[in-house]
């Protein structure tokens, strides 16, 4: 739910904020207002705190994708590395039996 509806019911609940209805005893306004900033309070620090839980996993997954970029590119490397040996063990296999054929 969006955090503005959430505020518009608390206030259609609670009674208006700006204009307190003059049949409430002022003890009871006060509550309300109590209740509004009390809920208030509530939401701010669950949004604090789904914000910080979000910015932990997007590190952790950073991370991760860092660790598996490194994986990948140190792959890409032994396999590049594995291919020039193996192009050189070719090349001089050729180059001898060139050699031997003369």
């Amino acid at each position: 739910m969006p955090l503005w509806v959430f505020f518009v019911i608390l206030t259609l609940t609670s009674g208006s904020h700006c204009s307190p209805t003059p049949s409430l005893p002022f003890r009871m306004r006060r509550y309300a207002d109590a209740i509004f900033t009390n809920s208030y309070r509530k939401v701010l620090g669950q949004l604090s705190a789904r914000k910080l839980l979000q910015d932990i996993m997007s590190r952790q997954q950073g991370e991760r994708n860092q660790e598996q970029g490194t994986r990948v590119r140190l792959g890409r490397q032994v396999d590049s590395m594995w291919a020039d040996h193996r192009q050189m063990a070719l090349e001089s296999l050729l180059v001898d039996l060139l050699q031997k054929h003369r």
